[in-house]
């Protein structure tokens, strides 16, 4: 049973396969890096924390986030990954 249907160009990976008609990448090195690059950050998991904060400091938090209209945790975890990338 089929749950979705292929696209062209999967039909003739698909094809490609099933007939053994691979060929070689020519920056197969720099391309690998690049997907196994891109494979760890799709790997990555979130890990929980837990902070110890005043009450205060999570009132405002939690005002901020309704004004911009989205859950305080997602508000403090943005606030958190711009810092650590800035």
């Amino acid at each position: 049973m089929r749950y979705f249907e292929l696209t062209n160009e999967e039909k003739a990976i698909l094809e490609d396969f099933e007939n053994d008609k691979f060929l070689s990448d020519p920056d197969f090195k720099k391309n690998k890096k690049l997907y196994e690059k891109i494979a760890r950050n799709t790997l990555n998991k979130a890990k929980n924390i837990n902070l110890r904060l005043s009450e205060r400091v999570i009132a405002k938090l939690k005002a901020r986030a309704a004004e911009e209209g989205v859950p305080y945790q997602t508000l403090a975890s943005s606030i958190l990954h711009k810092y650590v990338n800035s």
